[in-house]
């Protein structure tokens, strides 16, 4: 779609949802009319920067793109806890006076309408805050135990620590991927799996905030798989900026580890969806598993948990993901197994282990609440037959 287009379109609906915010909340709130007034004015603000948050990658000034952007996803954040919970109010009103009617319930009706909205109106602020608090400080450290059947004896306890989904870009930059860097080096892992989404951007615009990539230290190195959001910003091009800061790209193939005598396989595909954006860059996790020995373990990175089903198919013992964020913010998470069959932590499908990170930053709105990002320690282990 255009430019132009899109933004008529998008400017419109967005409107019209924060037309029904107000419509329903802002007349209930026992408020002075111009605290009322200026609460429309930034429902017109809100309606009207949302749009431009996705256009602002094309302005050619970075501290505008990026001042905008940043302002515009805060604000977003906001408008979808607003947007939420004007629902849930709506719909919990509609059973009220349902019962009502019915003569169920006797309740005083006007109250109730003038304190649920205040109710609405705080909750979604206070998601918005302690959501923000939540997004922008350092990701905790998870440590999971993986069990795999015939594990040799001197890869029990080989630790993969996996960071995912952090989305250099416009609200993310060096300062927040050195403290990540920092933390995972801290961990002294036996190798460092980056699964994806890892930019919001082209490689001229973020090269320099990728730079503490380089500083990566693990026994075997640091690995890394393609996630959609690298084929919206020049995939190519990223591949070829992660190798020179010393990260290995896997694109449908695998490495043999040696480890203390054993052999650990190693795999990597690229994005479910990559196949979209080039002919040769279909996700293949029986091209990534070819020629491997059969008695070694196997572990794939895959961006979306959905290469699950192939990856078993293929043999694989173990595969990490992100690509859900968790969720990001109540209440997405129970949105995303409408797309994902897993949305976070370790699942099994047959002889399959899939570990999903619920990612080391966020993307869109700086929001995090009830699901917290995550730098991952896996371990291996034996498991007990």
């Amino acid at each position: 779609m255009p430019p132009l287009s899109f933004l008529i379109v998008t400017t419109t609906l967005v409107g019209l949802l924060h037309y029904y915010i107000g419509s329903r909340l802002l007349g209930q709130l026992p408020w002075p009319s111009v605290v009322l007034w200026l609460g429309w004015a930034g429902l017109a603000a809100s309606a009207l920067l949302q749009p431009v948050a996705f256009l602002a990658r094309g302005f050619n000034n970075q501290s505008l793109r990026d001042g905008v952007s940043w302002v515009a996803m805060t604000v977003m954040g906001l408008f979808s806890s607003l947007l939420v919970f004007t629902v849930l109010r709506d719909v919990l009103l509609l059973v009220i006076a349902g019962l009502h009617a019915l003569h169920v319930v006797q309740i005083d009706f006007t109250a109730l309408e003038k304190q649920s909205a205040l109710l609405a109106v705080t909750a979604a602020f206070v998601i918005s805050i302690i959501g923000f608090f939540n997004a922008r400080k350092l990701a905790r450290v998870v440590n999971v135990t993986v069990p795999l059947r015939d594990l040799p004896a001197s890869l029990q306890g080989f630790r993969i620590v996996q960071i995912s989904d952090i989305h250099v870009g416009p609200t993310i930059k060096q300062g927040y991927l050195s403290r990540i860097v920092q933390q995972v080096n801290s961990l002294e892992a036996d190798l460092i799996a980056i699964t994806g989404d890892l930019v919001d951007g082209r490689v001229h615009e973020l090269a320099e905030h990728t730079r503490p990539l380089a500083t990566l230290e693990a026994r075997h190195g640091s690995f890394f798989v393609t996630g959609n959001h690298e084929y919206y910003s020049g995939a190519l091009a990223w591949i070829n900026e992660l190798e020179r800061l010393g990260v290995r790209v896997l694109l449908n193939e695998h490495v043999q580890l040696s480890h203390e005598g054993a052999t650990l396989i190693l795999a990597g595909v690229t994005d479910y969806t990559a196949g979209s954006f080039y002919d040769d860059h279909h996700s293949d996790p029986q091209a990534a598993i070819a020629g491997a020995p059969a008695d070694a373990p196997k572990i794939l990175l895959a961006h979306q948990p959905r290469s699950a089903e192939a990856a078993e198919a293929a043999g694989f013992d173990l595969q990490l993901s992100g690509h859900t964020h968790g969720g990001q913010f109540w209440p997405w998470k129970y949105f995303v197994p409408l797309q994902q069959p897993y949305v976070a932590g370790l699942h099994r499908l047959q002889d399959l282990w899939i570990y999903v990170s619920r990612g080391t930053g966020y993307w869109g709105p700086p929001n995090r609440f009830g699901s917290p990002s995550e730098i991952t320690c896996l371990t291996l282990v034996a498991a007990n037959d």
